[in-house]
């Protein structure tokens, strides 16, 4: 992900914030032209700083806290892009279920950043009622012995809201030999499977995956039980990223999937901070890299590894420095690599053009508000509007501040421009919304 600033001081923020914590203007995101604006109040709507922008408002999902997102101030929707997606969610009266939820969709909003970014097709339930992305965060009933299970079907994405709890996760990733398991990776994987049926099953490539990953017409319950019960081959780490990933070509694809989108966030944040791997006790090429580049629009899946490899020996050592796994315990191999230029390959044929240029959408006959210079924000600066949501007060935002830039003598620049689970039905006052995921 790319780094952002707050446009009304420069002051360095974080994609989750809502508001800046040093002039205390509001921010929201823009996700098609992938812009954080500071927006002040206009005409009972929003409009973002700096050159003319037609009104904006906020994701009907702000209201609980859980979304930053901007929409058209005339869009018929009240969710964005990414808010659209969700079917169900949990009963946000409940316990910790709130605080659970608002985790999840930090998760999934960083998982459709990349999507988009990767132009990836984003039909929800509405544009492609049968297969179209949809996702139930479903919480366990307390005293039931029934468990929800994590898991894709059809474009359908189950996710426990247990996976968002760190210490039952962290059981959960000992209890099955994992060396990584996070709500982002999580997504990451299920969505996978999602764009294993969008790209390679009705897109004609069946036969080149089972080249690459295998044949996926294997029985997928009984591969499922002989690698619970078996584990997975002694030399795994010879053609595969992962055990799991041994167990079927379907979960294979996935977690290669997972880790393309791992790679591509990763370097880009890397390439943000303007970082340079060069040991000092080697020549070895192989470990130096100047990391400057968009690795969305990377060649081939080997430019994306020749600078990889570089990163994850310095951060792995930086993790063994403070005491800590491996951020990156996972072993790249060269079969590795050809299914990660197959995932690779699949996602540029996919790509698709925005609608419009970006979603300040001057083109598209919207209203335009005048020219907003840069200002002192209100003091205090008050909520977002409340737009049509659960009727929760907003709270403060769950992301601490990056640390406080020192003041700027100049003006600061502007930012250019499977079987699904049963799982309990939606609270009252819910209102279902669509978005692409990844989850196991």
């Amino acid at each position: 992900m790319k780094l952002f600033k707050c446009q009304a001081c420069g002051q360095a923020i974080y994609f989750e914030n809502r508001f800046c914590g040093v002039c205390g203007h509001a921010l929201g995101y823009l996700p098609l032209a992938g812009q954080m604006v500071a927006v002040e109040p206009f005409q009972g709507a929003w409009v973002a700083l700096g050159p003319k922008r037609p009104p904006v408002r906020y994701c009907a999902n702000v209201r609980p806290d859980a979304c930053n997102w901007l929409i058209a101030a005339d869009a018929d929707e009240d969710f964005c892009i990414a808010c659209r997606h969700n079917r169900t969610i949990p009963d946000l009266n409940l316990d910790d279920n709130l605080d659970r939820w608002r985790k999840m969709e930090i998760a999934k909003h960083r998982l459709f950043y990349t999507l988009i970014a990767l132009r990836l097709p984003l039909q929800n339930a509405i544009d492609d009622p049968e297969h179209g992305l949809v996702f139930d965060f479903l919480a366990e009933a307390p005293g039931t012995t029934k468990k929800i299970l994590t898991g894709h079907d059809e474009g359908e994405i189950t996710i426990n809201l247990n996976e968002a709890d760190d210490a039952i996760r962290e059981k959960m990733r000992t209890a099955m030999h994992e060396p990584y398991r996070t709500l982002l990776g999580h997504f990451r994987h299920e969505v996978g499977h999602h764009f294993w049926d969008i790209l390679v099953r009705d897109a004609g490539r069946l036969q080149d995956c089972r080249a690459v990953f295998g044949d996926e017409r294997e029985d997928y319950n009984a591969a499922l039980q002989r690698y619970y019960a078996n584990g997975a081959p002694a030399d795994w780490q010879e053609s595969y990223i992962s055990a799991y990933a041994t167990a079927h070509p379907w979960e294979d694809f996935a977690e290669t999937w997972a880790h393309y989108l791992h790679i591509v966030d990763t370097l880009e944040t890397a390439t943000a901070f303007g970082l340079r791997i060069h040991p000092t006790t080697t020549d070895n090429q192989a470990l130096h890299a100047d990391i400057d580049f968009d690795p969305h629009r990377a060649r081939s899946a080997q430019v994306l590894i020749n600078v990889w490899l570089p990163l994850t020996f310095a951060v792995n050592s930086l993790n063994r420095s403070m005491g800590h796994n491996d951020l990156y315990p996972f072993i790249v191999s060269d079969p590795v690599v050809n299914k990660l230029q197959f995932i690779h390959e699949i996602i540029r044929a996919s790509r698709i053009e925005p609608e419009f240029a970006d979603d300040l959408a001057e083109h598209r006959g919207r209203a335009v508000a005048p020219e907003q210079p840069p200002a002192p924000a209100p003091s205090p600066p008050g909520p977002p509007m409340p737009p049509p949501g659960p009727d929760i007060p907003p709270l403060s935002p769950p992301v601490i501040d990056p640390p406080i830039d020192p003041p700027a003598s100049d003006p600061p620049v502007e930012l250019p421009p499977d079987n699904p689970s049963e799982g309990n039905p939606p609270a009252p006052n819910e209102t279902p919304t669509p978005i692409p995921l990844n989850v196991r």
